[in-house]
């Protein structure tokens, strides 16, 4: 049975791609467009991983994660980080607010799937 990931992405040519290097890796895909949706979407169907962009409308990814983190329901989904924000601290806020990993865009598909294969192991140690 495939793994499920919900893409949580508010750009549409990056849902595009994001969502075909995802296929191609093997997983079922769902996508919310923004953080509301990536909370309401993982608490209705928990997914077996989030990759969440954090700068998106109505919620973004910092408090989508927070907010993921305090529901019992979907408080052990791991959930990467992916996103522009690249600075020195970008990644230590991304996993205070909850993630899991981080992964600085641009990247390529292999560099996606191994992130998300780390979260697996991880979460399987």
């Amino acid at each position: 049975m495939k793994k499920r990931v919900l893409l949580a992405e508010d750009h549409l040519g990056t849902i595009e791609v994001m969502q075909l290097e995802l296929e191609v890796l093997g997983y079922e895909v769902t996508v919310a467009q923004n953080g509301q949706e990536a909370v309401q979407k993982a608490t209705a169907e928990p997914p077996d991983v989030i990759v969440m962009d954090m700068l998106m409308p109505k919620m973004n990814g910092f408090q989508a994660a927070s907010s993921i983190r305090q529901n019992p329901k979907t408080k052990d989904i791991p959930i990467l980080a992916s996103t522009a924000l690249a600075r020195p601290g970008d990644r230590e806020k991304c996993l205070e607010s909850g993630c899991d990993g981080y992964i600085a865009k641009p990247f390529t598909h292999r560099q996606l799937g191994a992130a998300i294969d780390r979260l697996f192991e991880a979460q399987s140690n």
